[in-house]
């Protein structure tokens, strides 16, 4: 691990208001100025209010593992590009990879073998569940890296401008490669970052699993507007994908929910009850994030916005594990 990497996974943190343009590590709140909220779009300049959310994480191993996940249109990618800023600013030089690399099919054979699903029975074949995945893949790379600092990688390319520079076409997967050397940590973004199945087990080669998990309503708007705007789809076929998956996110994706370190859930205050006609996503000032610990212990929850207004604290524990913040 670098000095850098070093330094930054054995500093301590407490959450601290963050300034206009500046990251103060994790992001849970992008602001009006920006334009920019969780799942949504890059419209403005990066300008966010954030917090550090790191007291002690244990994060002081060789060769780290962070995992963001959460379902498709939740708004991990714009947890990934904050990230990215972090890492730049401290001179840390992460493997990234990504989770839908590690689905078992490329676009065009998982369309035939949903087709045989279907006729066999199960209208239920989903990129949410361990038979369109490679589970053990994503668990084998977690600990490998964690015991090695290496381990490979490959893309999926989701558009002709991703495809491009490969020489491919959208729907299909890049070769496996052996990611570069030198690196400080993993770092993963996608559909299932701490889940279990049966023998495979990849939470637990993870050092600081992020949930990222807007309310069910607010999650599928996000996931209609992307998918119609930046992947060509019709808000039916949207629709469709919603209902087919049900049982999947419910068994694969939702329980990583209870063994993730931190969840942010943004909650919105407008009435979002049927996000199948919602023209727009809801603004940040129509929004509130609430972010879960695990284990509190780990963190200093105790401290106070100067303005107590603009923040409560679910006092239920014995130590506060909800924090909940306003997101205009």
């Amino acid at each position: 691990m670098s000095p850098a990497a070093e330094k930054w996974f054995n500093t301590p943190f407490r959450p601290t208001p963050g300034s206009h343009g500046i990251f103060t590590d994790i992001p849970f709140v992008a602001t009006q100025h920006s334009g920019t909220t969780p799942g949504a779009y890059w419209r403005g300049a990066n300008t966010f209010y954030s917090v550090t959310v790191f007291e002690e994480t244990g994060m002081s191993k060789k060769h780290p593992v962070i995992a963001v996940t959460g379902s498709s249109g939740a708004g991990t990618t714009t947890v990934k590009v904050a990230f990215e800023h972090i890492f730049l600013r401290d001179g840390l030089n992460p493997a990234v990879i990504e989770g839908d690399s590690y689905h078992r099919y490329d676009r065009v054979a998982m369309r035939d073998a949903m087709k045989k699903a279907e006729d066999e029975g199960n209208p239920h074949f989903s990129h949410f569940g361990p038979e369109a995945n490679l589970f053990d893949k994503i668990e084998e790379t977690f600990r490998v890296y964690g015991e090695t600092g290496a381990c490979k990688r490959r893309y999926y390319l989701h558009s002709d401008e991703e495809a491009e520079p490969f020489g491919q076409k959208p729907g299909e997967f890049t070769p496996w490669e052996e990611i570069p050397t030198g690196t400080d940590l993993l770092f993963y973004e996608g559909l299932h970052g701490g889940v279990v199945d049966g023998s495979t087990n990849v939470a637990q080669h993870v050092d600081l699993l992020i949930g990222v998990v807007p309310i069910v309503n607010l999650e599928w708007i996000q996931k209609i507007h992307r998918d119609c705007a930046q992947r060509g789809y019709s808000a039916q076929a949207v629709t469709d994908t919603i209902l087919r998956r049900m049982y999947d996110y419910v068994h694969y994706i939702t329980p990583q929910f209870s063994r993730t370190d931190i969840n942010f859930q943004r909650v919105s205050t407008v009435d979002t009850s049927n996000p199948f006609i919602a023209r727009d996503i809801p603004t940040p000032d129509e929004s509130f994030v609430v972010i879960r610990f695990r284990d509190p212990r780990k963190f200093d929850t105790d401290y106070r916005y100067d303005v107590e207004r603009d923040r409560f604290i679910d006092k239920s524990a014995q130590q506060p594990s909800d924090l909940n913040f306003p997101e205009g």
